[in-house]
């Protein structure tokens, strides 16, 4: 396991989502006043090619518009809002590329799970763009460092791809439930860390995790008991909707 993969215990989820919108700078910066020094990110390709922060395959819910995303270009996405279905405040808001995402987290201190989270087709070149782009965006001496961001994704031949063309960055295999051969998923991508949802992780299964040598990141939850569970199983970290309530309360 590479030592620069030391990510915290409270990794903010597509930067603050309860508090702010979702694949955001505004998020980002919400993350870090809740006093994250990690978040996660969604990444994926626009129709020309450029890669943008966006959960969802279609535009509809986080944006004004409507749509799949990978028919719709760098030019018109940007004209969208993507704050104002959050609330007024933050209307205005717009869906980031990873280039403002990497500046704005580089600005912030903060450092980063690029999730590559492809449309359906499309895991290749979206793992490579984004593996490229990092490549060339991400500084030798960043917010931790030397410590490079991890790189996730639920779509393994995106994970494949990420590790052939930069394996210098560190990877997690995510997961909704953890399959028999986990082991060999690992291994296949020579992940640091298996990434499962926290409705179906166990404390048998976390332990047999940790012992063959891999890290454990859950995702998502917002209540301090079920993360203190988590952690006494030997959870190494969690992705919260609310960082800064769990840090108040886990890690103040």
């Amino acid at each position: 396991m590479p030592a620069s993969c030391q990510l915290p215990r409270i990794i903010g989820h597509r930067g603050a989502a309860l508090a702010a919108p979702e694949n955001t700078l505004e998020g980002l910066r919400e993350a870090r006043r809740q006093g994250a020094r990690w978040v996660e990110v969604d990444a994926k390709l626009t129709a020309d090619g450029h890669v943008i922060l966006l959960h969802d395959d279609l535009l509809d819910r986080t944006t004004s518009g409507q749509g799949p995303a990978a028919q719709a270009s760098l030019t018109a996405i940007r004209a969208l809002d993507a704050g104002a279905w959050f609330g007024p405040a933050f209307a205005g808001a717009k869906v980031p590329t990873l280039e403002e995402t990497v500046k704005e987290l580089l600005a912030l201190g903060l450092n980063c799970n690029f999730e590559i989270k492809p449309c359906p087709g499309r895991e290749q070149v979206t793992a490579e763009r984004v593996m490229r782009e990092l490549q060339r965006l991400w500084p030798a001496h960043g917010p931790t460092g030397t410590e490079k961001p991890l790189i996730s994704s639920f779509a393994y031949a995106a994970l494949k791809v990420a590790h052939q063309i930069a394996p210098e960055f560190p990877r997690a295999v995510l997961v909704e439930e953890v399959p028999e051969d986990w082991p060999a998923l690992c291994e296949g991508v020579a992940a640091v860390a298996l990434n499962p949802w926290h409705k179906t992780l166990t404390a048998a299964g976390t332990r047999a995790i940790k012992s063959a040598g891999y890290r454990v990141f859950s995702y998502t939850l917002n209540e301090t008991a079920r993360a203190r569970e988590l952690f006494d199983w030997g959870v190494d970290g969690v992705f919260s909707d609310a960082p800064g309530a769990l840090i108040d309360a886990l890690d103040g």
